[in-house]
């Protein structure tokens, strides 16, 4: 059997008395989407802060790919491969979509801050921007800056950013956020095909994208995972839908 890429280890996080992250383990697997699911509050946004590096767990370890990373920086973590968009846009709003994409693409290069070369003329690096632009169906908004872009084109860009460092694993939080029901199918295609690239663990609030996508889905209540399991498993299991799912796992 194959070994996890991402692995989380009994993570705690407490802010004062709140137990905001409470012994949580779970695997990500090579191939599959591992969905993570819960409330408003449930604790979600701490714990994928702690996978990203963002936040610092009190307890526990992160490893990604055989090493443990849970002292390891954003930065670290991103030139191990690991990839993310977040629920908070980190693209820079004057540049065009095809200069957000073509700075991930330099950064992979090592070259992200040689702002004095004509980037604009480097063939290669226009071409593959655009090449990845095209992947997530941007490709006629290359030319348009991100701040111009709708809330559903921004998160789109976010995933072609991520793409262009070519990860070992995505970290997605709430993808399909500002998307309407056809950006979302679009998206939810995407995403299935692109997990054959590299793992994905979502973070979504869209039930019905949750469920066609996830080859596991691990449900967050409280700071606690109350369950993991198929599609199935989940839809059926009497705590989840007591706790969250209610009228949707009918």
């Amino acid at each position: 059997m194959a070994d996890p890429v991402l692995t989380l280890s009994h993570l705690k996080k407490s802010f004062g008395a709140l137990k905001a992250t409470d012994d949580v383990s779970l695997t990500l697997m090579p191939g599959e989407i591992h969905a993570l699911i819960g409330p408003n509050g449930a604790g979600k946004s701490t714990l994928i802060a702690q996978v990203s590096g963002r936040l610092m767990p009190d307890a526990g370890t992160i490893t990604f790919r055989g090493r443990d990373i849970t002292r390891l920086s954003v930065a670290q973590r991103a030139r191990l491969g690991l990839g993310r968009s977040f629920q908070i846009s980190s693209l820079i709003p004057e540049y065009s979509a095809r200069r957000n994409v073509m700075l991930a693409l330099q950064a992979r290069g090592g070259s992200a801050f040689r702002f004095l070369r004509p980037v604009m003329l480097d063939r290669a690096l226009v071409q593959g921007a655009d090449a990845i632009l095209d992947r997530v169906g941007l490709r006629g908004r290359a030319s348009v800056p991100s701040a111009e872009l709708s809330h559903g084109e921004r998160r789109l860009l976010e995933i072609a950013v991520a793409l262009a460092l070519e990860p070992a694993c995505f970290l997605l939080d709430e993808p399909m956020a500002g998307m309407g029901t056809e950006g979302v199918g679009m998206l939810v295609d995407f995403l299935r095909a692109l997990k054959s690239e590299a793992p994905i663990l979502l973070v979504e609030h869209d039930m019905d994208a949750v469920f066609a996508l996830a080859d596991r889905i691990s449900v967050l209540v409280y700071g606690q995972i109350i369950a993991t399991g198929s599609v199935e498993e989940i839809r059926t299991d009497p705590r989840v839908r007591e706790a969250y799912l209610g009228e949707e796992a009918t």
